[in-house]
């Protein structure tokens, strides 16, 4: 809180303090995925389709995880910000319980929901057998990279990125290196093909725990015990489910609506399947500069929400969004000048390299508009503006990129599918992006705000009670007025 000498817990780390580890994290587990995908596609490009189709499906069972990690994420930002640690400490505790359970469920439905999960998104039948065997294999490392979720989103409210960035070096390092060997074999021997990947994925997944729960221990002083891996207090999981489940909502709404559009690809044969999996493979670098930033600007905007200091918020915020801007536009124009020259190293069709190559340029105006979904919707949950950014979000998702991806892909092909995805993206953000310079999360803000301190005064028994008035005054007088 502003003026305020006696909050030690309150830090306002640079921007770029926070986002750049991140950026790092992003680009490993990126890079990662897309070497899992050149390796794949070596095989076959029915191989890289099944890549593909599986990971998007993998990615809509990690909503169950970021169900704990936003709310994990978002509530400790806010009690650390307010100066209370132990709430803090219980909140990571009660999100790794939850996330033994969330882990489980995801694992269970990939093991045996596989076959109609494949149905539903219409796999080929040139796909569908490896990717039965890769989703089995796949499964029981869900439930580890819950954890890893959940324990890294207490390691980063907490200021500590550039330790949870060593921990990913180690984690996707070792995925790397033990998938390469797995999938092209070594010694004479000829490998596991895709099947490699997902032991890789298991073993540098456990070692990303146990990576976690050393700095858990050593920098927080927060050590586990063995109830803390199952149990989830009523009271810890109610407020983390309050934040946590608006945000994966519109999460799940996107990825269902995202599958939706993968099944219309899938419709169309494996070579638009292959071109749909190469494109977005590459988007995810030009992804990660917004979604490094959005992330930054959600754990600065949280803490400083739970300080009080409503202005510093407005203004890291409208940062973020101009440097993502720059950044991710600068990237994507890039990739799609430099397309014909890497895209055949993913395959030989050039029906596939041109396909591809025209879907990065229209990517250009796609990337722009992610910039605000993923800077300022990440913001506005971090000061607890919830309903607004998932009624108009939920709205756009279902009706332009649902069912506007299953028709545009009937009569314009793959380049329609395409379109669509452009203009749900820069709609939504166009809409967050408002919501944010007209104020409209700020009632939402001095709300949280006020209940974070009753809280403290009520654990603690310290604060003056004039303690949050004051500093809702100051920030009231200070706030840029936007028409």
């Amino acid at each position: 809180m502003r003026g305020n000498s006696t909050n030690t817990a309150y830090i306002r780390p640079s921007l770029n303090a926070i986002a750049v580890p991140i950026v790092g994290e992003f680009l490993l587990g990126i890079s990662v995925a897309m070497c899992g995908l050149y390796l794949a596609s070596q095989t076959s490009d029915a191989a890289a389709g099944a890549f593909g189709l599986t990971q998007q499906v993998q990615e809509s069972l990690a909503v169950l995880f970021r169900i704990l990690a936003i709310g994990v994420g978002i509530g400790v930002t806010q009690q650390l910000g307010s100066n209370n640690i132990a709430a803090a400490k219980a909140t990571a505790l009660g999100g790794l319980g939850a996330s033994t359970w969330v882990g489980v469920i995801a694992a269970l439905w990939m093991m045996f929901g596989n076959g109609l999960t494949l149905t539903a998104l219409n796999a080929p039948d040139a796909v569908r057998p490896i990717a039965t065997t890769y989703m089995i294999l796949l499964a029981p490392a869900l439930i580890l990279d819950a954890y890893n979720l959940s324990m890294a989103s207490y390691l980063r409210a907490n200021l500590l990125a550039k330790e949870s960035f060593m921990v990913m070096v180690v984690m996707h390092g070792t995925h790397l290196l033990l998938a390469w060997l797995l999938m092209l074999g070594f010694w004479g021997w000829s490998g596991m093909g895709l099947n490699g990947y997902a032991i890789a994925f298991f073993i540098s997944r456990a070692l990303g725990v146990t990576a976690h729960l050393w700095f858990w221990q050593s920098k927080l002083a927060l050590k586990p015990q063995r109830e803390h891996w199952w149990r989830v207090p009523a009271h810890i999981l109610k407020p983390v489910l309050k934040v946590g489940i608006p945000g994966a909502t519109l999460e799940l709404c996107y990825r269902l609506a995202f599958l939706v559009s993968l099944a219309a690809t899938a419709r169309l044969g494996v070579a638009e399947l292959a071109t749909h999996a190469y494109t977005l493979q590459t988007l995810k670098y030009v992804a990660l500069i917004s979604l490094s930033i959005g992330w930054a600007c959600e754990i600065m905007a949280g803490r400083m929400v739970g300080a009080g200091q409503f202005k510093e918020a407005y203004a890291v915020v409208v940062k973020g969004a101009r440097s993502g801007l720059i950044a991710s536009g600068t990237l994507v124009l890039v990739a799609a000048i430099f397309a014909p020259w890497y895209m055949p190293l993913f395959t030989k069709d050039e029906h596939v390299i041109s396909m591809a190559c025209t879907l990065l340029w229209l990517s250009v105006f796609l990337e722009l508009g992610r910039v605000f979904n993923m800077v300022v919707l990440a913001s506005l949950r971090a000061v607890s503006d919830l309903h607004y950014p998932l009624a108009v979000s939920v709205a756009s998702i279902v009706f332009i990129l649902g069912f506007g991806s299953y028709w545009f892909g009937q009569w314009f092909g793959l380049i329609g599918i395409w379109c669509i995805y452009v203009l749900d993206e820069c709609l939504r953000g166009f809409l967050m992006w408002r919501r944010w310079v007209k104020l409209g999360w700020l009632k939402n803000g001095k709300k949280s705000f006020r209940r974070l301190r009753a809280e403290r005064r009520l654990s603690a028994g310290s604060e003056p009670a004039g303690a949050d008035a004051k500093a809702m005054t100051e920030n009231r007088t200070t706030l840029p007025s936007v028409s």
